[in-house]
């Protein structure tokens, strides 16, 4: 019995611990569902929530303004024309620089032939501020340095043509980032299929993710032994730069696929794929990083993209592997190994025939060496139109809005002003001390055009620009203005009137005497006005000055166009001022003019990104002189060039172009100066040291130098001789001042404003009657 109830009492405790088990097992199941469930629910709204955000963020950048574009600035057209005076071989080195290509045959835009003298060109079309030109032939025939014959190919006249405008550089972002945007409808035959073909075979078939492309890729990998085929896709490639960042997460790869898939779903394939053309990361240039590829032709072979060959968009195409592995200027044989690969996949693929891959294949890289790059090779020059522009625009604009600035900067007086410096200075160099440092503006002479800014003697270099900022003392450069205050008052003073070159003592309001003294250290006795001023007499000039009162020669430097406070001292009337050549070159540019204040003009219009005009920079002018008190100032300056101090510019110009200037050197020769102009042309030399040690230099052995090499290479027109209804030429015996005649030993024809000539006659002179001689000398002298 007992045994009985023992194994009954057990039995009903076993059948309850399997009853109890069997109740806890879906219990469990249910938690542990019930967990996945809410973290799934939980997982799902958070991808939701992930999934509209990054809509948010891909729509967002997509459809607004997707980069900040740089603004684009653009050199003066050159205009050809018969009768236009310029060199054939710089010419066909401009056609260089702008990116056209010598060839034998010329078959389409932005190539040219040469046959001795005689050019076809085919001339990119291109929008200007005034209209867009299309593209056209043209043949060109030079002779002795004049372009003698422009035409078209069926042989009809062509009275003129321009080139398109050399891009000179950019105002870039921040970020420096630079790019030329393209559509896809401007992009050359080939791009489109062989970027593709290269970088993702599947790109019009998937939705932004390609398995088929990674598990192809992991294939040829592993074939290889190495890393040959990537699997992203090109959507992806874009979501990264476009973006994401470098990381290299799961998190990131995540987003990636996500912000893929949203690309695909909202924009077509020919949307994403002119975006990655733009976008993609083609090189590398100092701080400015080269995006897309219309930016990646012009850095690598300074040519538009709508002119690559299949050999030169296999290259870019073959770089955007790697830009720093492949960088055809640091590693041709890589580049060019790539680029070949890339043209036996095109072939595999039947893009191209063999026989077409072997001809590219067969042809250089075609990469232009880095000093040919036009991208901001002109940054004195863009750093005035950067100033300018600021009166009209916020920097934000410049660097962000895809402006296009055109200019007044004439490429082929860039270049020769750029290398007359150079050359010029490594001449004067001296052994044991620094390099020797200049500057250089040129204008057009009537209309303040800047047609050249040179700050310094590596012109590539933007760092300190000595045209704009280097503001040293003008020395001589002063003494027109003083001679034209005189000349102000033809009642009282001439161009014959007699000046006492003798010692001046002037006590200032500190007690301290003013005793200046000539660079000769020789005092000459009396000397006509013009004299003076010729031979840049410091004496007679104190001594003019004085007379009239600082505060009238101030009063002339501000209808010149001298801006910014200035001390009425005596020392003024010898230079004692500090100015950068361009502000000398302001002033100049009235004389230049004949008495017409003209501001100068660096930009001649601003366009939008699409071509519209924002605004153009017009001509400003106002008179300020006289023009028969300027015919007798130029005059004077003609004199200078011709008998005083600026006399040895003729022996590297032509001694019949009538040229007027001013030497100028300061205390101690620390700065060299020269300032002149013809009809047309007006330049502005300084040379000197940065650390202001003197540089044993005159105006005439330093400044003048460079001034007379650079106006040697331009055509110019010479200044007009002095004429009106008011000037009338007369004959003066330079020794009294008075009237004379043939028979006295110091005469000259001189021009008066009418009225103002001396009435007396000089002992010299008798009673003779001069007036048909001074007429007729007056035509020869």
């Amino acid at each position: 019995m007992a045994g009985t109830k023992r194994k009954s009492s057990r039995q009903p405790a076993k059948r309850a611990g399997k009853s109890g088990k069997r109740k806890n097992e879906p219990r469990g199941r249910r938690r542990w569902l019930s967990l996945v469930l809410k973290f799934g629910i939980a997982g799902l709204a958070v991808l939701m929530a992930l999934m509209v955000y990054l809509d948010a963020v891909v729509t967002r950048k997509f459809e607004g303004r997707k980069w900040a574009i740089p603004a684009k600035v653009y050199a003066q057209p050159l205009e050809l024309y018969a009768g236009l005076r310029l060199d054939p071989d710089l010419f066909q080195l401009q056609l260089r620089r702008q990116g056209y290509q010598p060839v034998k045959q010329v078959g389409r835009p932005g190539t040219f032939s040469r046959e001795n003298n005689r050019f076809h060109i085919y001339i990119r079309g291109f929008r200007f501020p005034d209209g867009r030109e299309s593209s056209r032939q043209v043949i060109a025939i030079f002779r002795n340095g004049t372009l003698a014959a422009l035409g078209d190919t069926a042989g009809r006249d062509v009275p003129v043509t321009r080139l398109d405008p050399q891009l000179m550089g950019s105002i870039s972002p921040a970020t420096h980032e630079d790019r030329i945007l393209v559509r896809l409808d401007q992009t050359p035959k080939y791009l489109v299929q062989t970027l593709v073909t290269v970088e993702d075979r599947d790109f019009y078939d998937h939705w932004g993710l390609s398995f088929k492309g990674i598990a192809r890729a992991m294939f040829a990998n592993v074939k290889a032994g190495g890393i040959v085929q990537g699997g992203s896709t090109l959507t992806q490639q874009l979501v990264k730069n476009f973006f994401l960042s470098n990381e290299r997460t799961l998190v990131r790869k995540a987003e990636e696929a996500l912000m893929s898939l949203l690309l695909e779903m909202h924009y077509s394939k020919d949307e994403i794929l002119e975006t990655y053309l733009n976008e993609v990361y083609l090189g590398q240039q100092g701080q400015r990083a080269i995006h897309g590829f219309a930016l990646a032709s012009q850095f690598y072979f300074a040519r538009p993209l709508q002119e690559l060959d299949l050999s030169r968009v296999a290259l870019l195409v073959a770089i955007v592997k790697g830009p720093s592995w492949y960088n055809p200027r640091r590693y041709p044989e890589r580049a060019l190994e790539r680029r070949n690969l890339v043209l036996d996949m095109l072939v595999e693929h039947g893009v191209v025939t063999a026989s077409e891959a072997n001809r590219a294949k067969g042809r250089p890289l075609g990469v232009v060496p880095v000093e040919r790059l036009q991208a901001n090779a002109f940054p004195a020059y863009i750093d005035l139109v950067k100033r300018q522009l600021r009166t009209d625009y916020q920097d934000k604009d410049l660097a962000s809005e895809g402006l296009r600035i055109f200019t007044n900067m004439n490429p082929v007086v860039q270049h020769q002003a750029q290398e007359s410096l150079t050359r010029k200075l490594k001449q004067l160099d001296r052994k044991g001390k620094p390099p020797l440092e200049g500057a250089i503006v040129v204008t057009d002479a009537r209309t303040g055009d800047v047609q050249a800014v040179v700050g310094g003697r590596d012109p590539g270099f933007a760092g300190f620009n000595r045209a704009l900022d280097a503001r040293r003392p003008i020395g001589s450069l002063i003494k027109p203005a003083v001679y034209l205050t005189a000349l102000m008052r033809p009642e009282q003073y001439t161009l014959a009137t007699l000046i006492n070159d003798a010692p001046v003592s002037v006590k200032l309001a500190n007690g301290q005497l003013w005793e200046p003294g000539n660079f000769d250290r020789k005092t000459h006795g009396q000397v006509p006005l013009y004299q003076a001023l010729a031979k840049s007499y410091n004496l007679a000039t104190a001594q003019l000055g004085m007379d009239l009162g600082v505060e009238q020669v101030v009063k002339t430097l501000r209808s010149m166009g001298l801006s910014g406070q200035v001390n009425a001292y005596p020392s003024l009337l010898l230079g004692s001022l500090d100015l950068s050549p361009l502000e000398i070159a302001a002033m100049y540019q009235t004389l230049a003019s004949g008495g017409y204040r003209v501001p100068l003009r660096a930009i001649n219009a601003v366009l939008d990104s699409q071509g519209n005009p924002l605004r153009h920079y017009s001509l400003a002018v106002e008179q300020v002189f006289p023009a028969s008190s300027m015919a007798l100032i130029r005059y004077a300056m003609q004199e200078t060039m011709r008998t005083g101090t600026g006399k040895s510019a003729y022996r590297a110009i032509p001694d019949s172009i009538s040229l007027a200037g001013k030497t100028g050197t300061s205390d101690e020769q620390r700065d060299s100066w020269f300032a002149g102009f013809s009809r047309d042309t007006l330049a502005v030399a300084w040379l000197g040291y940065d650390d202001n040690a003197p540089t044993h230099l005159t105006g005439g052995t330093g400044a003048l130098r460079v001034w007379s090499d650079l106006m040697r290479q331009r055509p110019l027109k010479s200044l007009p001789k002095a004429s009106g209804d008011s000037i009338q030429w007369v004959t003066v015996d330079e020794k009294t001042g008075l009237l004379g005649s043939q028979s006295c030993s110091q005469s000259r024809v001189l021009p008066f404003i009418e009225g103002s000539a001396p009435k007396g006659r000089a002992p010299c002179a008798g009673e003779e009657k001069d007036s048909v001689v001074d007429w007729f000398r007056a035509l020869f002298e």
